[in-house]
């Protein structure tokens, strides 16, 4: 009952972190990513409760969506220390948090943390990835396709990252879902290039 309560709080407190989020980095996209990690953990004899908080708390203090990153950091610590979660378990929630980011290109040095990175990356791909890309690529002022390459635009964000994603999962459970989202957006895709083709 204690471990419900916990996940409970963190799950509030992440609520008002994110709720007004217009990036694709909201409220949603942490519960998702918290749920799959606790489904991935399950599936991977990884503790669940840790997977999942972590999962909820993993873009806390992240530079592109904190002004005081540090601060937000510091913050997560002790609402961790305050649920009575012991100093070990906050080290290695803190620990799998570091290697989640795939622009930071770490590879995760432990179990609970090859659950979360997979459970992120998971919801970058597939068709929820697709919206995702899109509202990212709108909130920061990208065009959708430029035929002179920009290489800021949302399709390139595609060959840049998402379609490298499922080749880099760590987990058995995490690669099997990731390769059917894969799927779906190479036909996504194919459907683009067919429909702006005018000529």
């Amino acid at each position: 009952m204690e471990k419900d309560h916990r996940l409970k709080r963190i799950e509030t407190y992440v609520k008002k972190q994110f709720e007004h989020d217009t990036t694709g980095h909201g409220f949603d996209h942490m519960k998702r990513v918290a749920l799959w990690s606790r489904k991935l953990a399950v599936e991977e004899e990884v503790d669940p409760v840790l997977a999942e908080a972590a999962g909820w708390l993993h873009d806390i203090g992240d530079e592109k969506l904190f002004t005081n990153p540090d601060k937000a950091l510091e913050e997560r610590n002790r609402l961790l220390l305050e649920l009575n979660f012991t100093l070990i378990q906050k080290n290695e929630i803190n620990k799998a948090i570091e290697t989640v980011s795939f622009r930071k290109g770490k590879k995760p040095s432990s179990y609970l943390g090859a659950v979360v990175q997979d459970a992120d990356r998971l919801d970058a791909i597939g068709a929820i990835g697709i919206a995702r890309a899109f509202t990212y690529g709108g909130a920061k002022g990208q065009s959708i396709d430029n035929e002179e390459g920009d290489t800021s635009s949302s399709i390139q964000h595609f060959h840049d990252k998402l379609l490298k994603l499922s080749g880099m999962m760590n987990t058995e459970s995490g690669r099997l879902e990731a390769d059917r989202r894969h799927r779906f957006m190479e036909k996504y895709l194919l459907e683009f290039s067919r429909e702006k083709q005018l000529d």
